[in-house]
């Protein structure tokens, strides 16, 4: 027996066939990449938060981002 969700491009909730939901990921991607490293770490030492720990999470965010957008272009949602 076949799952509804298997080789529809849909991955649990997530439809990855709805326009919203590609738009939505590849945009929180790129923002996760982009605006991680930078803009949060920039927050994060203005809030008096130790440079390491700062510098930590923007990396983390930026790892966070390039494994979703792996994941989306593996998907095809981003040719």
């Amino acid at each position: 027996m076949k799952d509804e969700n298997e080789g529809s491009g849909s991955s649990g909730m997530l439809d990855l066939n709805s326009k919203f939901w590609r738009t939505f990921l590849t945009l929180i991607a790129f923002v996760l990449i982009f605006a991680g490293p930078t803009y949060v770490t920039y927050v994060l030492n203005a809030l008096d938060i130790a440079y390491l720990a700062s510098v930590i999470v923007g990396i983390v965010l930026f790892a966070v981002g390039l494994v979703l957008l792996f994941y989306l272009i593996r998907k095809k949602v981003i040719i």
